[in-house]
This record gives C-alpha cells, structure tokens and sequence, in this order.
C-alpha cells in the first residue's frame, strides 16, 4: 500500500497507556438489535484478537431497565474467556446517561449517581479499579464543576486510575482541564466524515495532549448514497480495503489524538476495523478525502 506522509503508528497515547489506535464501542452489542451473547463474545474476541487493546462500555448500554451495566459485564465475561493477556486490555467504562427502559436515553450526572455508578461498575467489570471512567455527559441540571468534582474524588479514592468527558464543547472541556488536572486524559465526543462540528474539541484536545475517542466515527458513509460514501468508496477500492476501514484511517490521519472506537455487532467487522489501523491512504487520497469531507485544513504531522 502507499505510504502516508501521516502514518497512524502501532499505538497512540491514551493516559498512562499506548493504545492500539483503533478501540470497539460497546454499544451495539448491548442496546437493541443487539446480537445473541455468543456471537456478542465472539465479537470482542475478535477485536481483541485483532490487536486491539481498548473497549469502551458505559452503564447505560443496555436495553431493559433491570439490566443496567449489561455490556460491561458482557466485557468482564469476554476477557475471562480470551486466551490472551487480557492485563493489556483497557477498558473504559462511562456514567451520567441512563435508560429508564423504555427505549428513552436521559441524563444524571449528579456527584451521588456518578459516584454509586463507578462503584457499581468496578464491581461489574470485576477489577481493582476502573481504567478510563467516562463523564458520560453534562447534565443541564447539575453544575458541570459538581459533576467534574465526582470525578476528581473518584480517582483520590483510588475507584478510577483515570477520568475523562464525554459529549462536552470545548469551554466545557477547558472547565475540566482546570478542575481535573492530570487525571483527565481524554474526550469523547461523535467526530466522522459527515460529523465535525466537535473539530475545536478535537483540536484542544490536541493541545492539552489529551487522547480524542471518535464515537459513531463512520458517521453516514455507507449508509447515504451520496457524494461522501461515493469518495470513501473509490479511495478505498484504490487502496484494497473496505470503504469503512478507510474512513477509519482517515480519521486516524486528521489527527495524532484521534482513536476511532467504532461498533460491531459481529466477528468479521471488528477484524474489518481493526485492519484500519495498518491502512496508508496515499497523500492524493487524503486530499480527495479532505476535500470531500470539507475539512478546513490538512491533516498534522502525527
């Protein structure tokens, strides 16, 4: 394949730990339409076995309301049964969103909910401490510096190694630079070819040197029948590789921060997507690509 002036690298910082550069989102293996357990394990050990070394979970990914935390114990039980080094494995788990049960998503994130969840959670996923606890989101009603100081408390109480926010703007995530300090080591907000409006967010990100985790970071290629899908797909056709797992390298390649943790719901698309990180997209593809996404200046140097 053609070698990229940005080369995505074999791993990419994320708090204390080197990242493979692309990480599996929980969420469609737990929510609805989620696939039978089985083929749900088969799925993260697919993943896993693939190379990747980041799972992301939340409390909320479930579907009745007496299943809260179904996907985090869903993880906990993958990893014991995966024949590898599952002490590689971070696993990031979020609180702040909560499923009633009735199909709705809402939002808690007082200091007493985030609290109760992080230590439901340790005892779900079954470990010492959390690796990367997740603000979920803000909450309109709860002061944003409330719910960071939860957080704060949590990693002083040794429950989390590390914290992060999630679907924050970027005063918001500057708020929790100066509240969280070193513990906080990464945002998480949607970022995709067909979703930028988070690009200041993935840019102070950048600067503050925190790790940036896209989530839907397929965003409407492959599902739209438009000009986006149609650039994905030639450049990828050009390059051997399925249209997704080019998007995935772009992303890789418009930022040094950037870990796409994108869904599955089966074996053979977590491998897809974790193929992307070997992925070169050659400089005149990456120029179609920016052009076609309207990304307002060249990828950095990463």
């Amino acid at each position: 394949m053609p070698e990229s002036p940005h080369p995505t690298g074999s791993t990419r910082p994320c708090g204390r730990v080197a990242a493979f550069p692309i990480g599996l989102g929980g969420m469609r293996l737990s929510i609805e339409g989620r696939p039978d357990r089985a083929q749900a394990v088969d799925t993260v050990h697919a993943a896993l076995d693939a190379g990747v070394t980041l799972l992301d979970s939340a409390s909320a990914y479930h579907v009745g309301a007496d299943e809260v935390g179904h996907n985090e114990v869903l993880f906990a039980d993958a990893l014991d049964s995966w024949p590898g080094d599952a002490s590689r494995i971070t696993v990031a788990t979020k609180a702040g969103r909560v499923r009633p049960g009735d199909g709705r998503w809402l939002t808690d994130s007082s200091p007493d909910h985030l609290v109760r969840s992080a230590h439901e959670s340790l005892a779900r996923l079954r470990v010492d401490r959390i690796d990367l606890f997740f603000l979920h989101a803000p909450d309109p009603e709860v002061p944003l510096k409330d719910s960071l100081a939860a957080l704060r408390q949590l990693v002083d109480d040794a429950v989390v190694a590390e914290v992060g926010v999630s679907n924050v703007t970027a005063p918001q995530l500057d708020l929790a630079q100066d509240v969280l300090g070193d513990a906080l080591v990464a945002v998480q907000n949607e970022f995709s070819p067909s979703a930028l409006q988070h690009l200041d967010v993935l840019r102070r990100s950048e600067q503050l040197g925190l790790a940036f985790l896209a989530w839907r970071p397929l965003g409407t290629v492959g599902r739209k029948d438009d000009a986006l899908t149609a650039a994905f797909t030639e450049v990828a056709r050009a390059h051997g590789a399925s249209p997704q797992a080019a998007v995935l390298a772009w992303l890789l390649a418009v930022s040094p921060a950037m870990i796409p943790i994108p869904g599955a719901r089966r074996p053979r698309t977590a491998r897809d997507s974790a193929a992307a990180a070997h992925l070169r997209l050659s400089p005149g593809a990456l120029n179609t690509l920016n052009a076609a996404t309207g990304l307002a200046a060249p990828p950095p140097a990463g």
